[in-house]
């Protein structure tokens, strides 16, 4: 029984490294319409903008955070006003080929920059810092700190949306572009702030990801997946689903390894295709049919 509770708490505390994946590709879709094909190797490029940040200045990883966050909000600010926005419109295509090529060019700059070995952040004793609980059972200081990260990362962007000048403007531009437009709303300027915000999440991501695992040019594609899948399974749109999401997606996992180590990543995917199989939309769905 306490092997079980053991596992169903891990697997919430996964789903909150799921749901900062997923937190961005949430948001510019939820504003944009946008599915960011390149996001898994956004994240990977995070996690070795931490590296470098780390290996040049001799800073603890957290600190990293300073100099990668910032990067990666101004690499998202510049990516969506000169490539991004050029591709946006009523045909989903055009931006699904366009951030494809740039997963494919990242994971190739990646590879001749720092080679296909795999390589990341060291926190020190705080990797394997527990707290104990009741029971016998002990959980990891770091995935708790992960998910109360993804809580309060995804709090604030609710915030920024319910009481914020900035907020009202992603939700008119989401509604409808043209009438936002015609109220005066700089759509492209909106649209880069928020794949900034994106971005910024995803520089999170990207250091916590690179303490937690290695990583390797290669592994965006199953960032990506997982960000995906925590999107579908929340609802689209929908910001607290987003966290559900990744939670039942990081649950399903750990029961899976605890059943059989094979079956880890195979029940996750079980989960995310009962959703898309018995509710489409998602769990929490909050945008509408175009």
């Amino acid at each position: 029984m306490i092997g079980w509770i053991d596992t169903i708490i891990q697997g919430l505390l996964l789903g909150g490294l799921y749901a900062l994946f997923a937190a961005g590709l949430s948001l510019t879709f939820g504003i944009m319409r946008l599915i960011n094909i390149g996001h898994g190797d956004l994240i990977v490029l995070a996690g070795y903008l931490g590296i470098v940040a780390t290996d040049a200045l001799g800073l603890n990883p957290f600190w990293s955070l300073v100099f990668v966050v910032p990067a990666m909000a101004v690499l998202g600010y510049g990516l969506q006003r000169v490539v991004l926005n050029r591709t946006l419109g009523t045909d989903i295509l055009p931006p699904l080929l366009v951030t494809f090529g740039l997963s494919i060019i990242l994971q190739n700059l990646l590879m001749q920059l720092f080679s296909a070995d795999s390589r990341g952040l060291n926190a020190g004793p705080f990797e394997t810092a527990s707290i104990a609980l009741p029971g016998g059972l002990a959980v990891g200081v770091f995935p708790v700190l992960i998910f109360v990260t993804a809580i309060a990362v995804i709090g604030g962007l609710q915030l920024v949306f319910s009481r914020t000048s900035l907020g009202r403007a992603f939700r008119a531009a989401s509604d409808d572009r043209v009438t936002a437009e015609l109220m005066g709303i700089d759509n492209r300027h909106i649209y880069g702030l928020a794949m900034a915000i994106a971005l910024a999440i995803v520089g999170i991501a990207g250091v916590y990801l690179a303490i937690r695992t290695s990583i390797d040019p290669t592994v965006g594609p199953s960032r990506l997946l997982y960000a995906f899948e925590a999107v579908i399974i929340g609802g689209l749109g929908s910001l607290w689903g987003t966290l559900a999401g990744g939670m039942i997606l990081g649950l399903a996992q750990s029961i899976g390894f605890r059943l059989d180590p094979g079956w880890g990543i195979l029940t996750g995917h079980m989960a995310f295709l009962a959703v898309l199989v018995f509710r489409p939309n998602g769990l929490f769905p909050k945008t509408r049919d175009r």
